[in-house]
């Protein structure tokens, strides 16, 4: 099983039916003391079942330009103390009274070898994921979500995928790597994971190293939503795309931090100007509510490069909008 986060709280298997256990509330121990879970929730030892879990990656060696994001799990998690996670006004939900949330702990992931580390974490994702079971996992580097998506096809066939990302990720080497943070979307065509013209870009923006990307990705079935796009089209309708884009499919949804403009996501490896403001993210995820999202994954959250917790604390709170948006569905 995964290694459980330090000071994560022991107890007894309490049964999930009934009233889920939520996190610890900050109204009885301060957000600044308590265990270093995912928003303070139960390990996943406490429980007996679970409807949501919270993986960490902490992988990065598939990055092809600034590391760290290895490191990306612990402050994501130390980060998440800043929320008020009990009640989700803009959903009108209460999602951790809503279904059972868990945190897994940290796969045990091989620094030195990609592809080691990609069976740990498809090994760990396949014991967390049912029918009905759903995980959120924090990176770690975007190569993480080839095994993730490998799994979740395994419960689910091929899925829709939506991906929030300043790149497009479906190259296909990396200095001859396969199996990178810029390429696992292609494997994953490759493998047929992918429900076929069901998948979506989000926030892709600057430079590329060819034009065939473009028609390479557009044969694999993707759709793209540029960045400067949102201005255009505006978020009621690009939201509307989405929904059309993945109906009738079960949907993965992948999160690279660096959708976000660097003025609101410094901490990442591969930062690209003129991306999505944090508002703008956080409206388009709201928006995605009533979509069968079956797994989901946030990436790419470098803390060396962070200050004053602005990434880590973007990540978190964008896990905890899809933790929000999986209860709506329950």
């Amino acid at each position: 099983m995964s290694e459980q986060p330090n000071g994560s709280t022991p107890g007894a298997e309490v049964p999930r039916l009934g009233h889920p256990i939520g996190p610890v509330l900050g109204t009885e121990v301060p957000r600044f003391a308590g265990p270093s879970t995912f928003a303070r929730l139960p390990g996943v030892e406490r429980v007996s079942d679970f409807d949501v879990a919270f993986l960490g990656a902490p992988f990065d060696g598939g990055t092809s330009y600034r590391p760290g994001a290895r490191f990306g799990p612990l402050a994501v998690r130390t980060a998440s103390r800043h929320l008020r996670p009990s009640y989700h006004p803009e959903l009108e939900i209460a999602p951790f009274a809503t279904i059972q949330a868990v945190d897994a702990g940290d796969v045990p992931v091989n620094p030195f070898s990609i592809d080691d580390a990609v069976g740990q974490i498809q090994g760990h994702a396949g014991e967390l994921l049912s029918d009905r079971r759903k995980l959120i996992t924090i990176g770690g580097d975007h190569t993480v979500a080839l095994p993730l998506l490998r799994a979740a096809h395994r419960v689910h066939g091929p899925l829709a995928l939506i991906h929030f990302d300043a790149h497009l990720d479906t190259w296909d080497t990396y200095f001859g790597a396969p199996v990178t943070h810029g390429t696992m979307f292609r494997r994953a065509y490759e493998e047929g994971l992918l429900a076929p013209d069901a998948n979506i870009h989000l926030g892709i923006r600057g430079p590329l190293y060819d034009r065939s990307d473009l028609f390479d990705d557009a044969r694999f079935g993707f759709q793209i939503i540029r960045a400067g796009e949102l201005d255009l089209l505006g978020l009621a309708e690009v939201a509307d795309r989405i929904h059309r884009r993945v109906a009738g499919h079960p949907v993965y949804l992948s999160v690279d931090i660096d959708v976000l403009d660097p003025a609101f996501a410094p901490g990442t490896g591969t930062p690209e100007m003129g991306g999505f403001t944090s508002r703008e993210l956080l409206h388009l995820l709201r928006r995605l509510a009533g979509l069968p999202i079956v797994g989901a994954d946030v990436v790419e959250v470098s803390p060396a490069y962070d200050h004053a917790e602005v990434t880590a604390l973007a990540a978190a709170t964008v896990a905890y909008e899809i933790c929000s948006t999986m209860a709506l569905a329950r």
